[in-house]
């Protein structure tokens, strides 16, 4: 059938599964919107305020569904205001397909405009990029863009179309779904040698990573633990993939994880990592990184294996599916008392901020108190700074894809769209956005397009005055020069909501927590609304690993 390239583009989306894509028109995706317009029964089109918003809203629609998230952006400063975004889902091994509009073909390297190189822009950060020349090519190029992305180590990849091939016809015939590359099995001899050192192991201790949820085997995992009777931990990432109700968990690794999930490192003989990178947030001084122990690891993707730290033994292979094979050869192993150790330093080992108990509210009653309301069941998405780690320490996380957050890049105003995204991908959902009024101010435009749209999140801006991250550090590290950091924006977040269309809820002291947060549970049941919570500027997160300090010595007091 001879049909338009951007009939073209359309109709290949539908083929491969699509029902929504977030995005901002302009000159160059014309014929694009076009075709959306004729398509508006078949596929849905979230426009937001900025094409940032879009691309991380795209973003956090596959963090809460596993389905690829879609964005259109024009040429020029259309396509430039998506690299954050893609760079955003890169680092944290997302899903996405961007499709960028470009000048026509004739007018590529003449500096025409709104022209940009997006191609050689984005080439550091996406698995592939394509730019397309040939009409009758367009349509192989998108199906062959949702393959890279949903294959092996998912990622972005981009697609960048000249004005001209939208606008011009071929034949088009419609094709079903491809299935995504397949992974090459994980080597049996690797796996062999993996159940050895397991059968082996007399004080086993399993990390876990974001390539468990993104591989969908939380269940493999599940039942590894209990075959393993060994005590799990997370990445940032990897909140979620393990019921942290329970007793096996024993908190989050890294940086700003449990005292309990460091400690059990340092007696450990058997350190099992599964579908993660070792971050450098993870593992502070690799010297000292799990330096008594043998090291295990399982990943996907080989680029990984000694990268960060060195492990005695590597089993490439898609995490899935290795841990499978691992739970049917694996006896039935019992570590009664050293689970039972790490259980008891779990509950025992926690931090002290002293003064806080005067305090009118403080984060960690806020977000137990969500939690409760909730039961473990909303999807909370965040932004980046103290707000994150508060998010990722005091909500207990039962299901996969229930924490959407910016780990790799740390991007800031990421939470608002992303939190929309989730929403829109999972409108039965409660879904709540833990912001910080830093990260709030950067991208809050974004309320516009949760109210027009009636997106029904709940934006919890935790409001402390300051960039609270950045702060902690000069408190502690930079002699409290507080060096830009000091923020007291003069906000009303009440006639902000309302300027919006928004309802706006505030919550001033311990008492107001809990009949706020019910209040906005029960309008957010019909539309989106905005909270803010007032702190003190002093309240820090705790534990803290200072930067080149080993994991084990993570600072756990200070007075405010």
């Amino acid at each position: 059938m001879l049909m338009k390239g951007s009939d073209i583009i359309v109709e290949c989306l539908l083929e491969q599964g699509v029902d929504t894509v977030f995005g901002y028109p302009g000159g160059a995706v014309l014929d694009i919107y076009d075709s959306l317009y004729k398509y508006s029964d078949k596929l849905s089109h979230v426009l937001t305020a900025h094409e940032q918003g879009a691309s991380h809203a795209a973003d956090g629609y596959a963090r809460a569904t596993g389905k690829t998230g879609v964005v259109i952006a024009t040429s020029g400063p259309g396509a430039t205001n998506l690299v954050t975004g893609i760079a955003t889902a890169y680092m944290d091994s997302i899903p996405m397909v961007a499709i960028t509009g470009n000048v026509s073909c004739s007018l590529l390297g003449l500096d025409s405009f709104q022209e940009v190189d997006i191609t050689g822009i984005t080439l550091p950060i996406t698995k592939h990029n394509f730019i397309v020349k040939d009409t009758a090519k367009l349509a192989d190029t998108i199906r062959l863009a949702f393959r890279i992305a949903e294959s092996g180590r998912k990622g972005p990849v981009l697609i960048d179309i000249p004005k001209d091939i939208t606008q011009k016809s071929a034949e088009y015939e419609r094709k079903e779904k491809a299935p995504a590359f397949k992974t090459p099995a994980a080597d049996e001899k690797d796996v062999m040698e993996a159940v050895e050192m397991l059968a082996n192991a007399k004080r086993p201790y399993i990390y876990t990573g974001g390539g468990i949820i993104s591989a969908d085997a939380c269940s493999e995992l599940a039942e590894f633990a209990e075959l393993l009777d060994a005590p799990v931990s997370s990445s940032l990432m990897g909140q979620g993939c393990f019921d942290q109700t329970n007793p096996r968990y024993i908190g989050m690794l890294g940086m700003h994880g449990t005292k309990a999930a460091a400690e059990t490192i340092k007696n450990c003989d058997l350190f099992i990592a599964l579908g993660t990178r070792f971050s450098d947030r993870v593992t502070g001084n690799t010297k000292t990184f799990a330096s008594d122990a043998k090291i295990l690891q399982i990943d996907i993707d080989s680029a990984e294996m000694g990268k960060n730290v060195e492990a005695h033994k590597v089993v490439v292979g898609d995490v899935k599916e290795v841990l499978g094979r691992i739970n049917k050869l694996l006896p039935k192993q019992n570590h009664a008392e050293w689970t039972a150790n790490s259980e008891r330093m779990a509950k025992e080992l926690t931090v002290t901020m002293k003064g806080t108990e005067a305090l009118p509210v403080t984060p960690d009653y806020l977000i137990e108190t969500l939690d409760r309301l909730t039961e473990g069941n909303a999807v909370i998405a965040t932004e980046v700074g103290q707000n994150q780690m508060w998010a990722a320490q005091y909500y207990k996380y039962r299901n996969p894809r229930s924490f959407i957050s910016s780990g790799g890049l740390g991007t800031m105003g990421y939470g608002l769209g992303a939190a929309m995204g989730a929403k829109v991908g999972c409108p039965d959902k409660v879904v709540v956005n833990i912001a910080g009024d830093g990260s709030f101010h950067m991208n809050l435009n974004e309320l516009v397009t949760a109210s027009k749209s009636n997106i029904r999140i709940i934006e919890l801006v935790i409001n402390n005055d300051v960039l609270g991250m950045v702060r902690q550090w000069q408190r502690l590290f930079y002699s409290e020069h507080y060096s830009q950091t000091t923020l007291e924006r003069p906000t009303d977040y009440v006639k902000l909501g309302e300027a919006f269309g928004i309802k706006a809820l505030v919550i001033e002291k311990k008492e107001d927590v809990e009949r706020v947060l019910k209040e906005a549970l029960e309008e957010s049941k019909t539309r989106p609304v905005l909270i803010e919570c007032r702190i003190d500027k002093d309240i820090n997160v705790l534990p803290m690993v200072p930067a080149g300090k080993s994991i084990t010595e993570p600072i756990m007091e200070i007075e405010i």
